[in-house]
């Protein structure tokens, strides 16, 4: 299949759909967002619906609600939500009409204070959600707060088949995907390293985000271009009424927000807002005093810097429809003379677009921005290792509601140039310059047969610098045996272009380079030449949710991910004609269990992974450095009082050990400067080798365990206004988990001992 017929193809089916657009006959459709009054942020999973009419509907993230197949008429439009007062509008629709009705709701005099769950109940019903988990800033906040200061890159290691190799140089493992196989977006742009050298923390502000979707496996045609799992983050608009903000410090990081209208919201009017924020860590400067049993004896402080800054300009317009105006810089610099010197900076500016267009069925949705990621590594030899990723989006999407059906269609265009430039270990050198282009059409289909949902979808993805077309059929179904009780599957092929410099083999791998697929060639495990070069997967999930009660839930699912061709960098060749890339394939599987429950100041959540994860090299099979067998978090948080002033938190992780290659001897590494007079009998060795076992990874370390609690203090001094105390303790027992063995000084590298740590946060 050449490119002109994949072209060719892609124009009939957007054709197709877009012929298809048209009212559902004599019926009308309302739809709209609904609001609160005061602050103008949207009102998640509000319900909807026709008074004396069985016609109803939840609004969504974005507040956006959508009922359609209404027969012409007069009816009372009802908008509710707890906390609220119910807000009620008369409406008259004619046969064929489209009404935009956006609805506003004024916070009840009487705050009840309960968790309603209904609404996220009645979608878990009606939507697949296989292997997908929802965050909000809300459920963040309620992990004990490392360091005074909560964050994502916390959260997501509590989720079920999440695996994070520890506080220094913390990355994350998605059942069984390295972390270039996972896709983490911000408002629709790629962050090619989203975490920082301090595994505490992310790049993203908790108080920005609105909602974090996390894929975690056989994930619908919406999503491509990895193999493994997608991270998609979505920050929310500024204040719409007033001028406000927060400034927060603790031994580890301080930090400043501030937000605004340029334009006020009132009930029937569009605003402009805007949000800045800056994240600086001081954790470098304070642990010389706080924290000097933590440093290492050869550095003078821990040697974790890191700067965040990110802001935002947002236009909404009475109807509903916006444009975002976003931009970010993020760095980071980990100097630790002991092993390495390695900064890294992400930037990039985008803008994305929601529109709700007038006498039309179909909502529109897109982005378009670019970012750029630069990391360096400087070591004692003083080689260059540098790599530099600039990557182009822009995508559009189009949503048609029906009844009890919706479909979405669009395309993705990417443009991506790779630098990378690497001297290994052995003075041999691997530079490559790489441009390439990615373009991408799918289309969605969700049917809602009674108890039986379906989502059938397919993506295609037109690779240029590989000459290649991949076909992606992916399907998703649930099916409800009772209110309670639902099954759930899904199942599908995707592929990537992208991959990793890094190796298993560091001993602290925080040098996180990328390469698109290789155009040169590439061998086979039996020394034929690949006809393609595209890492693939494919994904297989089934499992079940139980709701136990109105305030318990209960979720297992089992996963198989095929592997049946990664490439990966050679960058430990010996000779200049070895081969720049390999090939490896391999399996990860096992089984996710969670159990949920909420109640008015209470929340609990337990968590355990069983899973196994391999690669085949093409000489033996080999478990990875993030295969843990046995994982489990638990976690709590409690209001101690009525109105939540106080509150404590606690979460526990447990894992077995990672598996590392074992050591069966040293020898004198000579390098041979002299050529073939060097006098090898009496020359002396500048290194001492390694003689590493032939079974790779065939030992584990031992088992990690710790626990992190934290409890808060509010002081409210206005409705707006008021000072937040977070005291802390990391790693409460100071159990000593391994972080690294220095073979050659035959010396232990424990991860981060405990660390206590008192944070204020004083908000207007």
């Amino acid at each position: 299949m050449n490119h002109k017929f994949f072209v060719g193809v892609c124009f009939v089916i957007l054709h197709s759909f877009f012929g298809s657009i048209q009212g559902y006959g004599q019926n009308a459709t309302v739809r709209g967002y609904v609001y609160d009054i005061e602050t103008g942020e949207p009102v998640i999973y509000s319900t909807v619906y026709l008074d004396k009419s069985t016609l109803g509907t939840n609004s969504d993230f974005n507040g956006f609600y959508n009922l359609t197949n209404v027969p012409p008429g007069t009816y009372t439009l009802v908008a509710t939500y707890i906390g609220y007062d119910t807000a009620r509008v008369e409406i008259t629709l004619k046969p064929g009409q489209i009404l935009n009705k956006s609805m506003y709701l004024k916070e009840s005099g009487v705050q009840l204070g309960a968790i309603d769950i209904s609404a996220q109940r009645q979608s878990s019903r009606v939507e697949v959600q296989v292997s997908q988990i929802s965050v909000t800033a809300k459920q963040i906040k309620a992990l004990p707060s490392v360091g005074g200061d909560s964050d994502i890159a916390q959260y997501l290691q509590v989720l079920p088949g999440v695996i994070s190799t520890g506080d220094q140089g913390g990355q994350i493992f998605i059942r069984g995907g390295a972390p270039v196989q996972n896709k983490i977006l911000l408002d629709g742009l790629n962050i090619y390293n989203p975490f920082h050298s301090l595994g505490f923390y992310s790049v993203f502000e908790t108080e920005v985000i609105r909602k974090a979707d996390v894929l975690s496996g056989g994930f619908n045609a919406e999503h491509g271009g990895r193999i493994s799992a997608i991270v998609d983050i979505k920050t929310r608009e500024g204040d719409k009424k007033n001028l406000s903000g927060f400034a927060s410090v603790s031994p580890f990081m301080g930090k400043i927000l501030l937000e605004g209208p340029l334009s006020k919201f009132e009930e029937g009017k569009g605003s402009t807002s805007f949000i800045l924020t800056g994240k600086k860590s001081l954790i470098d400067r304070t642990s010389q005093t706080l924290y000097k049993y933590a440093v290492d004896s050869t550095a003078n402080n821990l040697p974790f810097a890191f700067q965040d800054l990110y802001g935002k300009v947002s236009l909404v317009n009475s109807n509903g429809s916006k444009v975002n105006i976003f931009g970010f810089n993020f760095s980071d610099d980990y100097d630790n003379p002991s092993v390495a010197r390695i900064g890294w900076d992400n930037s990039g500016v985008g803008a994305n677009f929601s529109l709700v267009p007038e006498g039309s069925d179909i909502l529109i949705s897109g982005t378009a921005g670019v970012s750029n990621y630069k990391i360096g590594i400087i070591e004692s030899d003083g080689n260059p290792r540098e790599s530099a990723t600039r990557e182009f989006g822009a995508n559009f999407d189009f949503t048609i509601f029906g009844d009890n059906n919706e479909v979405k269609y669009g395309f993705d265009l990417r443009s991506i140039k790779t630098d990378f430039n690497f001297t290994n270990p052995f003075g041999l050198t691997l530079n490559e310059v790489q441009n390439t282009t990615e373009l991408a059409v799918f289309v969605k289909y969700r049917q809602v047969f009674g108890n039986l949902v379906i989502e059938p979808s397919i993506r295609g993805i037109y690779y240029a610098s590989q000459s290649e077309v991949s076909p992606e059929p992916r399907l998703g179904i649930k099916y409800n045996i009772t209110n309670r009780l639902r099954f759930k599957g899904a199942a599908g092929i995707y592929t990537q272009n992208i991959l990793s410099t890094d190796t298993e083999r560091d001993v602290v791998n925080l040098f996180f380079g990328f390469l698109t697929g290789p155009e040169s060639r590439v061998l086979d495990f039996d020394g034929t030449e690949l006809t393609s070069r595209l890492q693939r997967s494919r994904h297989l999930v089934g499992g079940f949710e139980y709701d136990l009660g109105d305030n318990l839930q209960f979720n297992l699912e089992g996963y198989l991910k095929d592997f049946p061709q990664l490439i990966v960098v050679n960058r430990n060749k010996l000779l200049p004609t070895d081969p720049n890339y390999a090939k490896e394939t391999g399996k990860a599987y096992g089984i996710d269990l969670s159990a949920k429950y909420e109640q008015r100041g209470l929340y609990l959540w337990a968590t355990y992974s069983y899973g196994f994860v391999n690669r085949f090299d093409g000489k033996q099979e080999y478990f990875t450095v993030f295969d843990r067998r046995h994982n489990a978090n638990l976690l709590a948080t409690l209001d101690l009082d009525e109105d939540g002033s106080w509150q404590v938190s606690a979460r526990w992780n447990f894992g077995s050990g990672f598996p590392f290659t074992q050591t069966r001897g040293f020898f004198n590494d000579i390098n041979f400067g002299g050529g073939v007079f060097t006098d090898y009998v009496t020359e002396n060795p500048d290194n001492l080798g390694i003689v590493y076992s032939d079974v790779r990874n065939g030992g584990r370390l031992p088992y990690y365990h710790r626990l992190d609690v934290s409890m808060t203090k509010k002081f409210e001094f206005s409705k707006k206004s008021g000072l937040e105390l977070v005291f802390s303790i990391t790693n409460a027992y100071d159990r000593e988990n391994i972080f690294y063995f220095d073979r050659l000084d035959y010396r232990r590298v424990n991860q981060l001992p405990i660390l206590p740590s008192l944070g204020a946060k004083f908000y207007f």
